[in-house]
């Protein structure tokens, strides 16, 4: 065993052990990033320089799961601002058997109808999951909370694109998405998610709301709502509050507040230049660190010229 107490990973022993995948399609969600991610990591990560991982937007937690799979950490940190994400992580940590048994009975309903009542069953779906469900204090309540994530991941599975979209009053109003065969319940996958969650910590809130967690040991990547890379680009939000131009400032100045801390720090977002070669923002914002651009499939965009490879921007202090 390592000196600082850690075993290493299942790949560093040799091994190679089925992997946890995102359970839910997340728009921007980083799958498609993850090898310029792996390439970028900084030295010593799940040894004793960097024993210690936070994420203060999990999203789809592509990276966690492709990192918890390589590395031991000692503390892991995943946040989210979207609560009915972080119930969902919360509820596969917890009680995975009862969200899978409750989602497989919305699957095997749901595969028994024909089209036109698997639309109405959706629409039924959406508007349960959109009522008001929990009192405050009670977002552990076991079946409860299993029921409103396998609403949530069933939603998922099987609207228009596989967005999270809500709006101004915080309801979710994707539309149906016509599929044969969506796979809703992938329950060898969600028992791995389950497995990798085990000893996480699971926070709702803004990301500056982790920083009593990070310290000189922790790596942090920050996966922010991108931004826009024109006016009509928008991607309406994945939660009531936004996150302009404002908030991405105020998550820059963040960043230098934990620069100086010593923790290590990668950070993604879009690269404005795509559209607008004069556009500094993230330059300016980030002035010292390092930006580096990298090729990146643009999956969701109403303007079919910004669907193929483009430029993201990879920020880090190392």
């Amino acid at each position: 065993m390592p000196r600082n107490g850690m075993t290493p990973s299942p790949e560093s022993a040799g091994t190679n052990p089925p992997k946890a995948r995102p359970f839910l399609k997340w728009a921007g969600g980083k799958s498609q990033l993850l090898d310029a991610i792996r390439a970028r990591l900084p030295e010593g990560i799940g040894r004793d320089k960097i024993t210690r991982y936070a994420e203060p937007f999990a999203g789809s937690g592509a990276v966690f799961f492709d990192l918890s799979h390589r590395y031991s950490f000692t503390d892991c940190l995943l946040m989210d601002a979207n609560a009915d994400l972080t119930l969902a992580y919360r509820t596969l940590q917890s009680c995975p058997e009862t969200l899978i048994n409750t989602l497989a009975g919305m699957a095997n309903e749901y595969r028994a109808l024909s089209t036109e009542d698997r639309r109405a069953f959706y629409y039924a779906v959406r508007a349960a999951f959109n009522e008001p469900w929990l009192e405050p204090g009670r977002e552990d309540a076991g079946l409860d909370a299993a029921v409103r994530t396998a609403r949530l991941i069933f939603l998922n599975r099987t609207c228009f694109n596989g967005l999270y979209r809500v709006n101004s009053r915080g309801k979710f109003n994707v539309p149906f998405g016509r599929y044969d065969n969506p796979a809703i319940c992938d329950v060898a996958n969600l028992r791995l998610v389950s497995r990798a969650l085990q000893d996480v910590e699971i926070r709702t809130g803004d990301f500056e709301s982790c920083a009593d967690f990070i310290d000189a040991h922790t790596f942090v990547y920050f996966d922010p709502p991108y931004r826009p890379l024109s006016k009509t680009a928008h991607f309406t939000s994945y939660a009531v509050q936004t996150f302009g131009d404002a908030s991405q400032l105020r998550l820059a100045r963040f960043f230098r507040e934990l620069d100086r801390r010593g923790a290590k720090l990668m950070l993604s977002n879009s690269d404005p230049k795509n559209e607008n070669p004069q556009d500094d923002f993230f330059e300016r914002a980030y002035d010292g660190f390092r930006i580096e651009r990298v090729k990146a499939a643009r999956a969701i965009n109403s303007n079919a010229r910004l669907r193929g490879p483009i430029n993201e921007l990879i920020i880090t202090n190392y």
